[in-house]
């Protein structure tokens, strides 16, 4: 018969507890490893890594929406010095912006609060590139100021190494255009050459050389 009594049922509670509580350890059946993780970072060094909630405008719907909030950062590649801003949220880890920062990249503080602001890029965070207008708003104004400042420079930067490539690719056309010139050169001199000039022998030969009947 089943008795009520709560002290009778707490002091039966408490010795099965007691005896189930062994102190043995129980070995894991299966036996999980530690996966690395690729992120896609692992040849890029950041610049800058800052905590930020980044907005997207939406065009059809003429308003701003919120994409994320985590760390922004600026990675510089270690072979190719190609900068990119990326974004994850910072509970799922989705990236919700990645673009390259090229010299037109230019970046300007959002009208009416000095914690933000905005620029205008090809984005490829969504798998295909888009131009995308951002704002990003940061906890102080330090911040946003560190984050345009350094988009700037690397900005500059890259404005510099462009004109160095544009200034290399242009020194390589002009030095093969200058090779095709010369070729072509030695070509029209060779056909324009002055026929040999004929020897008093040859001249004399021919003299005496009596012209073929008909």
């Amino acid at each position: 018969m089943a008795t009520s009594d709560p002290e009778h049922t707490a002091e039966e509670g408490t010795v099965a507890g007691e005896e189930e509580d062994t102190g043995a350890q129980i070995a894991p059946i299966i036996k999980l490893e530690e996966v690395a993780v690729s992120t896609g970072e692992e040849n890029e060094d950041a610049i800058l890594d800052l905590k930020s909630k980044l907005y997207r405008f939406d065009k059809e719907g003429n308003q701003w929406k919120e994409r994320g909030a985590g760390s922004v950062k600026l990675l510089k590649h270690k072979e190719t010095g190609k900068v990119r801003l990326v974004m994850r949220q910072s509970k799922t880890l989705k990236i919700c912006a990645n673009h390259l920062v090229i010299s037109s990249t230019s970046v300007q503080e959002h009208a009416g609060n000095d914690k933000s602001c905005v620029w205008h890029a090809a984005d490829f965070s969504d798998g295909e590139l888009k131009d995308e207008l951002f704002c990003i708003r940061f906890g102080s104004v330090e911040n946003c100021k560190k984050f345009m400042e350094t988009v700037q420079e690397v900005a500059e930067s890259q404005q510099d190494k462009e004109e160095n490539k544009d200034a290399s690719s242009t020194a390589g056309l002009l030095e093969k255009l200058s090779v095709d010139d010369k070729k072509v050169k030695e070509e029209v001199n060779e056909s324009t050459k002055e026929p040999e000039k004929t020897t008093d022998s040859e001249k004399k030969e021919q003299k005496e050389t009596p012209a073929s009947s008909t």
